[in-house]
């Protein structure tokens, strides 16, 4: 009896041991907007559209004015915040999609490869129960990119980019496995006849089953399952990118507060009747569902343990759909999304843990979505090398004096015209144009006095545009494609 009771003994102690080192390991939680310009949250200055949650965020929590996302679109950006690495090193450059959008053509965009080394991979090897919810980018189910094959113990949401341009898709993934949703199937790239069009010509580009509301109702579950911790949970949503779509009833919150004519779907994505209405409508949905999580931890009682943490993939979206000048999307930063200019990739960043991240605080440390893979690894006493990021736990805890800087930021953008930027101090330099243009000069600002990159003053300082171009020779390490290979492409004589 006594083994017994001594055998008894050792199990509890042993199990209160592995509870007691769960608890000192925080839940992790990222919350990933799509296409979320810099000005677009009421606490970095947005006045028209309403986000109550994510401001009462900001105010529990660190709000970062200088934080940058790997690149100014949806697959390179997700590559290097789950690896760790910057543009000039990353495996995935561009949006290479394998399909077309269709649901029969659906095969994902082009996948991280066999044993790639993510964050979610990381923090298993700490004792973490990992899940993506929402939108992956970065391989199909059947390819070395499922998530599940990258670190992940759940995924559910969509696979491929493309498909989640429409907010009313025919189905998700969960697992692997097809979960079909109560929307009928339709062509979200279709447009409609100005002449002719009707209400219900509109409301055929909607369904019952929103995709974002999905996609929160999975997080719940998912932190619910896992509560005992620890977790990480990385929730990509769709909003708001492209297509104009949301429920009625958050439509209706906006309807008639803005001056607007009827979009009818002429340039690409399904028409919308009040397409400023609802893009601010599709911004506040997300600021609810950040709200549904918050709320959640703190029923569980996982509020002081869990750092949450919330940013964008890239700037506001490009072209005439979403009328970014009437939102002051970029908050008078100069691009957008597509751009290596600050507005194209300078995105929000916010960060919550009670008692561990400063309340109310404002932060203006140079950081980049890079650094969050390092960051972790400290936070979860893991050492690793390999990658282009510098941890931000310092800074995030409240710690400035010890934060280690970047002696500069390096970002290449393979798609469209091929663009190359460095930041450096203060100094913001960019090359445009560079395909067509090998040799195309270099501009440069100076942030600290002109953070819309107004005044070009490369001219005056031939020593800073001579560090910034033997910094860009120094980073970019040929891609695994020639279509991305734009800085030192092969010359066919």
């Amino acid at each position: 009896m006594r083994i017994f009771f001594l055998f008894c003994f050792t199990i509890a102690s042993v199990l209160s041991g592995a509870a007691q080192r769960a608890a000192q390991r925080p839940n992790i939680i990222y919350i990933y907007a799509d296409d979320l310009g810099y000005g677009e949250l009421g606490s970095y200055g947005q006045e028209k559209i309403k986000t109550p949650n994510l401001d009462r965020m900001a105010r529990e929590g660190m709000r970062f004015t200088q934080h940058y996302s790997g690149a100014p679109v949806c697959a390179p950006s997700r590559c290097m915040l789950m690896t760790g690495k910057h543009s000039g090193h990353s495996y995935i450059r561009g949006n290479y999609g394998l399909g077309s959008g269709r649901d029969s053509e659906e095969r994902g965009q082009m996948p991280l490869p066999e044993n790639t080394f993510t964050i979610a991979g990381m923090l298993r090897q700490r004792g973490y129960r990992s899940g993506v919810i929402g939108k992956w980018s970065l391989g199909f189910h059947d390819n070395s990119g499922n998530p599940l094959k990258q670190g992940f113990d759940y995924q559910y949401g969509f696979l491929d980019q493309s498909n989640a341009h429409n907010h009313y898709p025919t189905h998700q993934w969960e697992n692997g496995r097809y979960d079909s949703l109560d929307n009928p199937a339709f062509w979200v790239h279709s447009s409609i006849d100005a002449k002719t069009a009707t209400d219900a010509d509109f409301a055929k580009f909607s369904g019952n089953d929103y995709a974002a509301a999905k996609v929160t109702e999975k997080a719940v579950k998912f932190i619910e399952r896992e509560k005992r911790g620890p977790f990480f949970l990385y929730i990509p949503y769709t909003l708001p990118h492209l297509a104009l779509q949301a429920p009625e009833d958050y439509m209706k919150r906006y309807i008639g507060q803005f001056s607007e004519q009827p979009y009818y779907g002429n340039t690409g994505y399904s028409p919308s009747k009040h397409p400023r209405s609802t893009y601010a409508a599709m911004i506040t949905y997300l600021d609810d569902q950040v709200g549904i999580i918050l709320a959640a931890i703190r029923k569980l009682g996982l509020d002081k343990n869990t750092l949450v943490m919330f940013s964008s993939d890239n700037g506001t979206s490009a072209g005439p759909i979403v009328d970014a000048k009437y939102f002051n999307s970029t908050a008078g930063l100069r691009g957008v999304k597509k751009s290596l200019y600050e507005g194209g990739y300078r995105v929000p960043f916010i960060a919550r843990w009670p008692g561990k991240v400063p309340a109310n605080t404002v932060n203006n440390h140079v950081s980049a979505q890079f650094d969050i893979m390092q960051t972790l690894a400290e936070l979860t006493g893991r050492k690793i090398g390999n990658t282009d990021g510098v941890s931000l736990l310092p800074t995030l805890t409240g710690r400035n004096a010890s934060q280690e800087k970047h002696p500069h930021l390096y970002f290449e953008f393979a798609e469209g015209s091929g663009q190359v930027a460095v930041r450096l101090g203060d100094w913001k330099g960019i090359r445009k144009d560079m395909k067509a243009d090998p040799n195309a000069p270099w501009e440069l600002y100076d942030l600290a006095t002109d953070v819309s990159e107004k005044n070009n003053v490369a001219a005056a300082h031939p020593d800073i545009i001579a560090r910034m171009a033997d910094i860009a020779r120094k980073e970019h390490v040929h891609p695994h494609i020639l279509e991305w290979e734009f800085i030192d492409p092969i010359v066919k004589k």
